[in-house]
């Protein structure tokens, strides 16, 4: 006797079909659309002359969008897809999606515009990272995910570091606007190690058949850490010899934990190997910002810049073209049109880190052509995958 199956199949949609619902169906799709496109018509503004607002003027201005703005939005996309596969609830989606990116959208006009004091683009700034915290936090609360409950708390760790900025340039409080600048890039940076060291071996698992590679619980922690440890140290004023061990020790740590994924068939996969790097970047950057910090000031732009392009800016990019192909159905291939775009990336590093070398002559040609590159790599994300982004999943399923 045949069996009768009593559970309700999957419901089935018209494949590559865009519209409304399939844009808000998942956080990565709007936020990462967003995301690449602002992060490429940001940097073109600022380096064509566009020096912000007279609330958030300048460097500040730069500063604040490319680490709350860009980073920002594609951290919380990614972590608000990742919290429906790491706990089994439904994905954050609809309408409330739409008031967060909303949120997001009205932050970068309020930047990009206010006057006197950062009030509005900090109430609207700050709610962003509220919610998104608040929209991780029920479904861990709800599945009892112990292991990430965490996360949500990291996201309010950075909305706090960006609402301590804002109050800073505004002279609410007599704190170093630039110190806590470099420490909102550092919170970002303790995303990065987060998010690698879980992904990256389960990525390389499954890219080259080989075993996962685990890591102790308390390694993960201190690699994590030390990023953190770092921010408070430059949020507080420190110029000790702590910064300068805590970012060594950082960057030693994690490049140890990355080497022990490494594989030499990992350069045939695009996917992976744009993972490593970056991670990669994000640990040197750490060693050099210890050392600028600790001692040697004129090392800190390039330490700074090898973790904004050449961690966040690689890594980035290489998570939004990885993880938006599986969410949206399709083989874990890369486009072979995005290489040059991982490659522009790499090399918007290469001519950023060289134009904040001491004595480097040709600075702001440099300067230039970094930016040109940084923003073509992600116009090039933008151009392949948008289509996909704002259409349902090419298998037919929901998300």
């Amino acid at each position: 006797m045949p069996l009768i199956r009593l559970d309700n199949p999957t419901p089935r949609l018209p494949a590559n079909q865009p519209g409304w619902r399939a844009f808000t169906a998942m956080a990565f799709r709007p936020l990462y659309l967003v995301a690449a496109l602002f992060g490429a018509l940001a940097v073109l503004a600022w380096v064509a002359g566009f020096g912000g607002a007279a609330a958030l003027p300048g460097m500040f201005w730069h500063g604040h969008e490319m680490i709350w703005g860009y980073a920002g939005a594609v951290v919380v996309g990614f972590l608000l897809t990742a919290v429906a596969t790491w706990t089994g609830q439904p994905a954050f989606s609809g309408a409330p999606l739409a008031g967060l990116v909303g949120l997001w959208l009205l932050a970068r006009l309020a930047a990009a515009t206010e006057s006197g004091t950062p009030w509005i683009t900090g109430v609207l700034s700050v709610s962003f990272f509220i919610g998104g915290a608040v929209a991780m936090a029920l479904p861990v609360w709800r599945s009892r995910n112990r292991r990430n409950a965490g996360v949500p708390i990291m996201l309010l760790a950075l909305g706090l570091a960006n609402a301590l900025f804002l109050c800073a340039v505004s002279g609410a409080i007599a704190l170093d606007p630039r110190r806590l600048l470099l420490a909102g890039l550092l919170v970002v940076a303790g995303f990065i190690t987060l998010v690698g060291l879980r992904v990256i071996p389960f990525f390389t698992h499954r890219a080259l058949q080989r075993p996962q590679v685990s890591h102790p619980r308390w390694a993960g922690l201190v690699a994590m850490l030390s990023p953190l440890a770092l921010a408070a140290l430059v949020a507080g004023g420190s110029e000790s010899s702590a910064a300068l061990f805590v970012g060594v020790a950082g960057m030693l740590f994690n490049l140890v934990l990355l080497t022990r994924n490494v594989h030499g068939s990992a350069v045939k996969h695009p996917l992976l190997w744009i993972l490593f790097v970056g991670y990669a970047l994000t640990a040197i950057g750490l060693g050099l910002t210890g050392l600028a910090v600790s001692s040697a000031p004129e090392l800190l732009s390039a330490g700074v810049h090898v973790i904004a392009i050449g961690g966040i800016g690689v890594l980035t990019l290489g998570m939004m073209t990885r993880t938006a192909l599986g969410h949206t159905g399709r083989p874990l291939v890369l486009p072979p049109k995005m290489v040059p775009a991982y490659l522009l990336m790499l090399l918007a590093t290469v001519l950023r880190f060289a134009a904040a070398w001491p004595g480097m002559a040709g600075g702001a040609g440099l300067i230039h052509a970094a930016g040109t590159c940084f923003a073509l790599a992600l116009l090039m994300f933008a151009w392949r995958y948008g289509p996909w982004l704002v259409s349902t999943r090419a298998d037919g399923a929901p998300g």
